[in-house]
């Protein structure tokens, strides 16, 4: 047996891998995990075909196909009016994840703060301590999920290296508006911290609002970079594409990890994703096709004792089951998925110190079908 110490000793299991276990052994309708299940567009099935006849099978360049790369440069100037070069400022990653954990790898050093807000997405925190990092952790309001700037400008520090950012919020599904961007904005000028914006669900944004990305604001761009993911986009999670964008100095910085992490991403589908990104319908009309399945779900468990208010972004529903049970989140999904076949995500996993409010996250991102069978069960509880 050899002997070693953990570098992450206190993690385990994902808590999704665990729920998805569970729903999978108790044969449970399966709302845990954020990913759709319903396919994704035939045509981009067909240019995937195509790279893969026109033999696109080799490796990829490193910083990913010129032509994806350019295709995300004159989207991002589109929407948010921020121009980044294709060859030095945008580089296509394995999903957001790995960019993610890219950005933290090539600038957190030992005994260098990160801030991040909580609740917040499970992969940032293990990334962060994995590099000798200290986690600075800042709990989001009980009742709105919102940053506290005052709190926040108190916790920087000469230490403070990175301040990690994620709107559309997962798991609350709130955004950050304009004016917490300013704010941001001017907490952080002067500054040498580097900003982490993730992105993801960009184009998930519901009830006329708009997405705030960082890239919009000239300062947060100038140190930011912005993870984003095609899987959540194009309805692929298991395609894995992602890419990040950033100024040329950083990027650079990002580069010399990312070549000998992974080197290059998936090659045929890049091509074909260049291509479906001619069509920009493909992105634009997200907000109306996921606002439609949560007004549906919404709709169809207002019957029940669970409470909500709607999710303002993402495909993900935060509940509140106070008026059910007073037993732990984790304790009460276990057994909505046992007792009544339904898997949800326990809200106290992404929060500070483990904290239960009595919230689960159910994902929406499901078929009519799987929606109507969901509801017709928690209606019953």
């Amino acid at each position: 047996m050899i002997d070693f110490t953990s570098k992450l000793p206190n993690v385990g299991t994902t808590i999704f891998a665990e729920m998805g276990q569970l729903a999978l052994q108790h044969k449970a309708v399966n709302l845990s995990q954020g990913a759709p299940n319903f396919g994704t567009d035939p045509k981009l099935l067909e240019l995937v075909e195509n790279a893969l006849r026109d033999g696109h099978n080799q490796y990829a360049p490193m910083q990913g196909t010129y032509s994806l790369r350019e295709k995300i440069a004159e989207k991002i100037e589109a929407l948010y009016g921020t121009t980044y070069h294709p060859e030095t400022e945008v580089t296509i990653t394995t999903g957001a994840t790995q960019a993610i954990f890219n950005v933290i790898s090539a600038f957190v050093r030992p005994n260098d703060e990160v801030i991040v807000f909580k609740p917040a997405y499970d992969c940032y925190e293990p990334s962060i301590e994995l590099y000798e990092g200290k986690v600075v952790p800042i709990p989001l309001s009980n009742e709105n999920f919102q940053v506290d700037w005052e709190a926040f400008k108190n916790k920087i520090s000469a230490k403070t290296k990175m301040v990690i950012i994620n709107s559309p919020h997962n798991p609350s599904g709130t955004l950050l508006s304009v004016d917490d961007m300013l704010q941001l904005q001017e907490i952080l000028r002067g500054t040498n911290i580097v900003l982490l914006s993730d992105e993801v669900y960009e184009h998930i944004v519901f009830d006329g609002l708009l997405h705030e990305s960082a890239s919009k604001f000239p300062d947060l761009a100038s140190r930011s970079f912005i993870c984003a993911s095609f899987g959540k986009t194009f309805h692929v999670t298991g395609w894995k594409l992602g890419y990040v964008v950033g100024p040329k100095e950083l990027m650079r910085e990002f580069r010399r990890v990312h070549q000998y992490t992974v080197f290059s991403v998936n090659h045929p589908m890049q091509k074909a994703v260049a291509t479906y990104l001619e069509d920009e319908n493909h992105y634009l009309g997200l907000n109306q096709f996921y606002q439609e399945k949560r007004d549906y779900f919404l709709e169809a468990i207002r019957p029940s004792r669970f409470r909500f208010k709607p999710s303002h972004g993402t495909y993900f529903q935060v509940v509140d089951y106070a008026a059910i049970t007073d037993e732990s989140d984790i304790t009460f999904s276990k057994r909505l998925i046992k007792e009544y076949k339904i898997a949800s995500i326990p809200l106290s996993v992404f929060h500070l110190n483990n904290r239960d409010n009595g919230q689960l996250r159910f994902c929406f991102a499901k078929t009519q079908e799987t929606l109507d069978r969901a509801a017709e069960i928690l209606n019953r509880i």
